[in-house]
């Protein structure tokens, strides 16, 4: 009996962190940008799509193997690779949580204005609020992995509603999606470092490495929640595609101002925009949980009772600070561009200092990673270099 406990236990919690993952990248940016690109490259933005998803496999498998190995967040671990590293990874993603933060919050605004009518900045007040109770709790951890998987199956559910209401070409989306007719390295940069980039990279394996889930022998069952986690997004992204493709086919342009809004309305009517705001709010809610939890876990330097305490300060800090910069602000465009920016940057970054560490004994112990998925690893960073590189060079021309 104690044998199935610890199984459902460990398998609740693999589950868990896999939905965290996923429900961070599913955000407000993830909603317009999927939008957006499907409005501009039509069925050929199934290719990106496709590649990003190989591209973000390739970097959670290492990122979640490997501190779970190792048995140390990545802060930790950076420290060790080259002495400060981890210093300055934690400040990137601390300041670009907060910065996406603020815009989570702006959307779960939106969210309830749609469906309540009331002012952006209430409604971010009330989310905030909501965030906020979750992370009171002596036993936050078991409230934030219910909340993000009750929310992630209903934004799924009621996209795929709208799906079917579009009626998307769907043969002509398959083919597109092995033979594009058009290539945007701008839009394969922009989805990996919206689904792996900044905070959320690091999403999934800090939440196993809570709930103690160590060592080589639990390396295998990390990898599925990874591959489950990337998975868990790519369905919410495939199905906005579709929608937004269903519509756009028709001859219908999406606009710039609110694409993803005009995705579920078009399809589905009036009906439509109320599931919008509520798959909005479910975007955008979850990730203010994600983002907050994740951020402060780079604070945490070693594991006395009295830094877990103190951490659940610094998340309420952390939402409260959020929040602040979105009323006084408005909505952080500039902040959400430098940061989305940012996150660009720091994926190849910190998946270089964890395949070097995945290499150095001392770290490692007697874990051994899988050569073909560190050469994976080795292509991933390679690859999201040098589209950073490109798409920053093409916004700087």
């Amino acid at each position: 009996m104690a044998d199935i406990t610890k199984h459902t236990k460990k398998s609740s919690v693999l589950i868990s962190a896999a939905f965290l993952m996923a429900t961070s990248a599913i955000g407000p940016g993830f909603l317009t940008q999927t939008a957006s690109f499907t409005n501009t490259l039509l069925a050929s933005f199934g290719f990106v799509i496709l590649i990003s998803i190989l591209l973000d496999i390739g970097a959670q498998l290492t990122i979640w193997k490997v501190l779970c190995a190792g048995g140390m967040r990545a802060q930790v671990m950076a420290n060790k690779v080259i002495p400060g590293a981890g210093y300055v990874l934690t400040s990137l993603i601390v300041l670009g949580g907060l910065a996406f933060n603020t815009g989570n919050l702006a959307g779960a605004g939106l969210g309830l204005e749609v469906l309540t009518g009331w002012s952006p900045k209430w409604g971010a007040a009330i989310s905030a609020a909501i965030a906020l109770l979750i992370f009171l709790r002596k036993d936050s951890l078991q409230w934030m992995d219910a909340f993000t998987r009750v929310l992630g199956l209903l934004m799924i559910a009621l996209t795929v509603y709208v799906v079917f209401k579009a009626s998307p070409p769907l043969s002509e989306a398959l083919q597109r999606t092995f033979v594009p007719a058009t290539i945007d390295l701008t839009a394969i940069i922009t989805l990996v470092g919206g689904t792996v980039g900044g905070y959320i990279s690091f999403a999934g394996a800090h939440r196993l490495l809570d709930a103690g889930l160590i060592g080589k022998e639990n390396t295998a069952a990390v990898g599925r929640s990874a591959i489950s986690a990337i998975l868990l997004a790519s369905v919410m992204r495939v199905l906005l595609f579709l929608a937004a493709l269903g519509v756009v086919a028709k001859g219908i342009s999406l606009g710039t101002t609110n694409p993803a809004a005009a995705v579920f309305k078009e399809a589905a009517g009036a009906i439509g925009y109320k599931l919008f705001g509520i798959v909005m709010w479910c975007a955008a809610i979850t990730s203010v949980v994600g983002s907050a939890y994740t951020s402060i876990s780079f604070l945490r330097y070693n594991e006395r009772a009295e830094t877990e305490k103190s951490s659940q300060k610094w998340i309420v800090g952390f939402v409260i600070l959020s929040l602040v910069i979105f009323l006084i602000w408005g909505k952080p465009v500039t902040v959400l561009l430098l940061a989305g920016a940012i996150n660009g940057f720091i994926l190849p970054v910190a998946l270089g200092i964890i395949l070097l560490a995945a290499g150095q004994k001392k770290i490692m112990g007697d874990y051994q990673h899988n050569k073909w998925l560190t050469l994976l690893g080795v292509l991933v960073l390679i690859a999201t270099l040098y589209l950073s590189i490109a798409t920053l060079c093409k916004l700087v021309n």
